[in-house]
């Protein structure tokens, strides 16, 4: 009897197989070789996945996953490459070497991603090891910006400046950094996994939608942290949930190392690249969070004490953006929408010369893509706003200039559907015709994909892209997702079943806001609003008719996973 013919190698099957065979972190004289040999030298396994371990991934070819075939289109020459930022903390002398770089080897065009790294695209592979190198000598790395590792440790941008924090969690967000970047123990993770951890009393850094959250609390008389473990977005969306444990400051790496050492360790997460990530362990295998502090206790030598009593903020403007006093007298921070987070190297080194000029030189970047100065003296404080519209960057813009935010999108992402970038400026400028003085925050956050990279499950309007023939012609369109929030209302968004052209997505946002303008109680916010309508009622808001809802997606198999931050 013949023998059976072998099973084809799965996705999950073929990374388990590289990553046990090879720590990219210590192989990087490879990527030196490819780059005397040249673009063609470059080896399947780098390109499709060692690369991503030091921040790297092959660039699309501008026309996204349509391109290609199995939902991933098709690469170009070209390479885009993720700083990581720990605790989106710059210096001035940091600042000005990524944007050297930006202007010397991106083509003068970078990214503030929603994990407060700075994405660089257009390089060569001949450029790779010089720019690695200038950034190790300026202190930063794009390690563990990418890959299935653990990603650039995010927390609040106001971090040993703001006035309401209740401690300042940048020396720990840097501890943690240390501890698992590079770390041979931590190399080869089921998936990416990503940490928030923030004094900021008004969680900034969106921990509801991280792996590991920290959250300060006080309790009798001492600050801690909350732990809350497993949330995450892309196509199967899962708010974190908070465990029953109150972590002192000295023992919180601790606490973070043996979270991580939980996820690393289920050995069940790395059979599917599509559920490799920690929230499956509630999605799907049951897991509980008595179960997970079980397991995390189990691992500590030390007793975790019981959860304290916390307040969850609002979900309302916690982005820092505008003119925030500091805690130190005298002082205020200054914080610029850079929308959609697209940035020119030239306009990042202005920006470095006002901080200088101004503050105290650093740089912070957030997680809605956007720009901070701190230690502005009150006195100049609005002759630096004047300063940061003469580069490009509002202060003081409308709520849709402050509100959005915008995945890669086909440009240059190979998963992405739809064109991202310059839709969502042309969006704003839109909206802001039709909407002139629109009184409420608005997250209007812009995804190419299913993947959701743009974080629109989150948004008061988040909308996902699609392809739909359109007066006989394939064209970009969006699916439209209302009412996501976090914080004290933490919800993912509905879809509500209306899906359009991009091209008329601004009238169908104009007619859903009128429409809000026009019936909302008093004080009403737009998200209590969307929770008192059915997904009928918006539905025919955006669509200005009654109309039939339409699926979300229609299933074509497995989807590559994200690239997501």
């Amino acid at each position: 009897m013949p023998d059976a013919t072998p099973a084809k190698e799965t996705k999950a099957q073929r990374a388990e197989r590289l990553k046990l065979a090879k720590n990219p972190w210590e192989a990087f004289d490879e990527v030196r070789a490819f780059a005397r040999a040249g673009r063609s030298s470059v080896v399947p396994e780098w390109a499709s996945l060692y690369f991503k371990w030091w921040g790297i991934y092959t660039q699309g070819d501008g026309v996204g996953a349509t391109g290609g075939k199995g939902g991933e289109g098709l690469t170009s020459d070209y390479f885009m490459m993720r700083i990581a930022i720990t605790n989106g903390v710059l210096s001035a002398a940091q600042a000005r070497v990524i944007a050297n770089i930006t202007k010397q080897h991106a083509r003068n065009l970078a990214d503030i991603t929603v994990r407060q790294a700075i994405q660089l695209h257009w390089l060569t592979i001949e450029s790779l090891p010089e720019i690695v190198d200038a950034l190790s000598a300026a202190g930063l790395s794009p390690k563990g910006a990418c890959g299935d590792v653990v990603r650039n440790v995010t927390g609040c941008p106001l971090a040993g400046v703001a006035a309401n924090e209740l401690i300042d969690s940048a020396p720990l967000a840097r501890e943690i950094a240390a501890l698992l970047a590079g770390n041979p123990d931590f190399y080869n993770l089921p998936r990416k996994f990503k940490i928030s951890v923030t004094g900021c009393p008004d969680w900034c850094s969106v921990p509801e939608i991280n792996d590991i959250g920290l959250t300060a609390v006080e309790h009798n008389g001492q600050v801690g942290y909350s732990v809350r473990v497993g949330g995450g977005l892309s196509r199967e969306p899962h708010i974190a949930v908070r465990l029953d444990a109150f972590v002192l400051p000295d023992q919180a790496l601790a606490v973070v190392r043996a979270i991580t050492e939980i996820f690393r360790d289920q050995q069940g997460l790395r059979e599917s690249r599509e559920r490799a990530r920690m929230k499956y362990l509630f999605l799907k295998e049951g897991w509980t969070a008595e179960r997970f502090l079980a397991e995390l206790q189990s691992r500590l030598d030390f007793q975790l004490q019981p959860s304290a009593p916390e307040q969850v903020p609002n979900d309302i403007f916690r982005d820092h953006t505008g003119i925030t006093p500091q805690r130190q007298q005298g002082f205020s921070s200054i914080g610029a929408t850079v929308l959609r987070g697209r940035i020119t190297g030239d306009q990042l080194e202005a920006a470095v010369n006002l901080a200088e000029r101004f503050g105290s030189g650093s740089l912070r970047t957030t997680v809605s893509q956007n720009l901070l100065f701190i230690d502005i003296p009150n006195h100049k404080v609005h002759e630096l706003i004047r300063e940061l519209g003469q580069i490009g960057l509002q202060v003081e813009g409308s709520n849709f200039w402050r509100g959005a935010i915008a995945c890669t999108g086909t440009e240059f992402c190979k998963l992405a559907i739809t064109e991202t970038k310059g839709f969502t400026r042309w969006l704003v400028d839109e909206l802001e015709e039709r909407l002139p003085g629109f009184d409420q925050q608005l997250k209007l956050n812009v995804t190419g994909c299913p993947n959701g990279c743009g974080q629109h499950w989150v948004a008061d309007i988040g909308i996902e892209g699609k392809k739909i023939k359109h007066e006989g012609k394939l064209t970009d369109a969006y699916y439209f997702c209302l009412g996501g929030a976090v914080g004290q209302h933490a919800a993912v968004a509905r879809p509500v079943g209306y899906r359009c052209p991009a091209p008329l997505v601004p009238e169908a946002i104009e007619r859903l806001l009128r429409e809000y303008l026009a019936d909302r109680a008093l004080n009403e916010n737009l998200r209590a609003w969307f929770s008192r309508h059915t997904d009928d009622e918006l539905r025919a808001h955006l669509a200005g008719e009654v109309l039939a809802a339409v699926e979300r997606d229609i299933p074509t198999g497995p989807v590559p996973h994200a690239i997501a931050d």
